[in-house]
């Protein structure tokens, strides 16, 4: 029997741990559990998290 070990990362936020299951992948979205920010993968090896862009409205410009 194999035993998993979830991979931690540091919020940039709030410096609580960010768990994953598995490795993610760059670029993905991925929300902190203690201070609900939404934080991008930048890296994977090893991970690094930033806080995500807000998403703006384009309006046609």
């Amino acid at each position: 029997m194999t035993q998993q070990t979830a991979l931690t990362v540091p919020c940039p936020e709030c410096a609580a741990d960010v768990a994953f299951a598995e490795a993610p992948m760059e670029s993905e979205i991925v929300p902190c559990g203690d201070c609900g920010a939404d934080l991008e993968v930048r890296g994977t090896s090893p991970i690094t998290l930033e806080t995500a862009p807000e998403v703006e409205e384009d309006w046609g410009e």
